[in-house]
């Protein structure tokens, strides 16, 4: 049996998620690193603009972008997205190549079976991941 491919539904299926999660940790990865960059410019940028006793209202409003870069992390979890969904997807790419390969659970006559039902536990897996990390992000008290 050949590699399934998009006219075949595990084929399609893991080739969707597979593009899905690489997307997604790639955008996440981007949202992370820029939010960084903003906060590490800006607020290296504070104690230089106090020093040069510029007006108070720009040294606050800088300083304020540096806590609301970090509470846009804080609430969207880029970082911690960026690293489940590469991992997600490294974990879906190995389901893939062991298939093609016919090695590991995949040496048998029910390897498309199994195929599926592995594709399906790793995304199970950090769908529930995710649901447990958004509801004890939930239930966290705010200050």
């Amino acid at each position: 049996m050949g590699p399934p491919g998009d006219d075949d539904p595990v084929g399609a299926r893991l080739n969707d998620q597979l593009t899905w999660y690489r997307n997604q940790a790639k955008r996440a990865k981007r949202s992370y690193t820029t939010v960084k960059v903003v906060q590490l410019l800006v607020g290296a940028t504070v104690p230089v603009v106090a020093a040069i006793s510029a007006p108070a209202l720009l040294t606050a409003s800088l300083a304020a972008v540096v806590v609301v870069a970090e509470g846009a992390e804080q609430l969207f979890q880029w970082h911690a997205n960026w690293l489940r969904y590469r991992s997600t997807a490294e974990s879906l790419k190995q389901q893939k190549h062991l298939y093609l390969a016919g090695a590991g659970p995949y040496g048998d006559d029910d390897r498309r079976q199994v195929l599926a039902e592995r594709v399906e536990r790793v995304i199970s897996q950090e769908t529930g991941t995710w649901l447990a990390d958004a509801e004890r992000s939930a239930q966290t008290p705010r200050q």
